[in-house]
């Protein structure tokens, strides 16, 4: 087969797409100049501002399927939600702080915890995800997913404070209402029970209310599935249905310990 005619196959194939893949590497440029303007002491916030609304329209051409007067006064909109994003991720960081013995400053968590990143990515996206910038806000959870390995979806309801600690593996998908003073630990899935396309609508995954802890790798599935305030579910429990408050969830299997007799 000649070049030619494998170009020529590969465009038929191609033909029914109209993806611009540099809409992926422009909107990691943006999450990161959002980070730098948000959290770096030293950025002329002016400046930043500028440049985030210049990379945020170029994606927005791209991600909006709005009418273009709509579409450009996103950016606006998007805006005033910053204050308000950056006030919530502060008191994420203090909860983190005051909740990890490991923590050594507010300093550390914001540079170096990857639970806070994903937090971080997700109160971001979240707000594009309201604007109905679904693309976009995809776009932004999966480059947190990539660097965290912590899928939150830019559509779930997440109050502040929250904690992810250790972050590895956590999924918490788009209807999950999770209220404040909740503490992740990795491996937690916050997931539906079945799934089709027909549920789309539908709230597919849990709400855990406040003051939960869940350990690591706990599975909590079902649209109607609640954990109750001030709960805790044990590391690898199945949970499907809800728990009433003040409870404790433990996964009933066993672990033998035998001390070998010596030869």
């Amino acid at each position: 087969m000649t070049k030619d005619l494998i170009i020529q196959n590969i465009n038929s194939l191609k033909s029914h797409f109209s993806i611009s893949y540099g809409i992926k590497t422009k909107t990691e440029a943006f999450t990161e100049k959002l980070f730098y303007t948000l959290f770096d002491a030293n950025a002329p916030l002016n400046e930043s501002i500028d440049a985030l609304e210049k990379q945020f329209k170029e994606i927005s051409a791209i991600a909006c399927q709005k009418p273009d007067a709509v579409c450009d006064s996103i950016w606006e909109k998007y805006l005033e939600k910053l204050p308000s994003v950056l006030e919530n991720l502060n008191q994420d960081a203090a909860y983190i702080l005051e909740n990890d013995p490991a923590s050594n400053s507010i300093e550390e968590v914001y540079l170096a915890y990857p639970g806070f990143y994903a937090i971080a990515i997700y109160r971001l996206s979240h707000e594009l995800y309201l604007l109905d910038l679904l693309l976009f806000s995809r776009l932004m959870s999966e480059y947190a997913h990539r660097i965290t390995g912590t899928d939150i979806h830019a559509g779930a309801t997440i109050a502040s404070p929250f904690f992810i600690d250790h972050a590895t593996g956590i999924v918490i998908g788009e209807t999950t209402v999770i209220e404040k003073n909740v503490k992740i630990y990795q491996g937690v899935t916050l997931g539906a029970l079945s799934i089709t396309k027909e549920m789309k609508n539908s709230k597919r995954h849990p709400t855990v209310e406040k003051n939960v802890c869940l350990y690591a790798n706990a599975t909590i599935l079902g649209g109607t599935t609640t954990i109750g305030k001030n709960s805790i579910v044990g590391g690898n429990a199945w949970v499907t249905k809800s728990i009433p408050a003040n409870s404790i969830v433990t996964n009933t299997t066993t672990t033998e310990v035998k001390v070998k007799e010596k030869n």
